[in-house]
């Protein structure tokens, strides 16, 4: 149970790094409130392929990543009650 503890604790790591690597990699939304409260889009082609965009997959790594961790999270917290 030791060596399933420190594996799962390496991976933990290596995906608490990418995450934060992903996360700071991704650009500031300057959208601001004005397109929040009319929810237009002033592209509307870039709009509907954005998850082709650079932004679109950091994105989506970043939510696969957080998902990883969480899971991961609740892995090492059975882990340590045994």
């Amino acid at each position: 149970m030791e060596i399933l503890k420190y594996v799962v604790i390496g991976i933990y790591i290596i995906v608490c790094l990418a995450l934060i690597i992903v996360a700071m990699m991704q650009s500031k939304d300057d959208a601001g409130m004005s397109s929040a409260m009319t929810g237009s889009s002033s592209n509307n082609f870039y709009e509907k392929n954005k998850g082709r965009t650079r932004e679109g997959k950091l994105k989506r790594w970043t939510i696969i990543l957080g998902t990883i961790f969480a899971i991961l999270t609740i892995i090492l917290s059975i882990i340590y009650m045994i």
